[in-house]
């Protein structure tokens, strides 16, 4: 048995989780609704405040889905209960963020700005203090979503391990490289 897979999950104070026909996962709680669609040889069943997820067979793809839509569920269940959050840090000389609205904007050492429209789902809040490096915070309540526009913001300057400067997640640990020996 799946080791991600076999454990339960807890509903939160305000959530509420529907099956529907055809395997179609609705979680509803305070911070809005998610809906997710199930593989059809997946068992997804709801017991006084717990989801039990199962599979039909010990099948390597029916193994694979197991674990999988139980994270999934899983993330389900917290985004709508709490939400959640990545902040990515803009690490260079003249790099900065702003935003208007859904609009983010950056200065990334190109010859041009880099503007980038972030879905309605997530919310995006730019921060800049003197003397420390520019911040982008990302909030949803879709783990999925959140995630990949965070990859696609990181992909327009990954940091490079030479000098660190790029867009990193705040907190990443940037393995460095030393520089060349030098000339005599």
């Amino acid at each position: 048995m799946s080791r991600i897979g076999k454990l339960p999950i807890s509903l939160a104070k305000g959530v509420e989780i529907k099956v529907s026909k055809g395997n179609l996962v609705t979680v509803k709680g305070p911070k809005g609704e998610l809906t997710q669609q199930v593989d059809k040889d997946i068992n997804v069943e709801i017991e006084e405040g717990t989801i039990n997820v199962t599979r039909a067979t010990n099948q390597k793809r029916h193994r694979e889905l197991h674990g999988l839509y139980r994270s999934l569920i899983n993330n389900m269940v917290n985004g709508v209960a709490s939400g959640f959050t990545k902040e990515l840090e803009l690490v260079g000389v003249g790099y900065r963020a702003s935003n208007r609205g859904q609009i983010l904007e950056m200065q990334l050492g190109f010859s041009h700005p880099v503007v980038m429209y972030i879905p309605d789902e997530v919310t995006v809040e730019t921060e800049t203090v003197k003397g420390k490096n520019p911040i982008i915070k990302l909030s949803s309540i879709d783990n999925q979503l959140l995630g990949q526009v965070a990859a696609k913001i990181r992909s327009f300057r990954k940091p490079e391990p030479y000098k660190g400067k790029g867009i990193r997640f705040k907190g990443e640990e940037i393995r460095r490289k030393a520089g060349k020996a030098g000339g005599k």
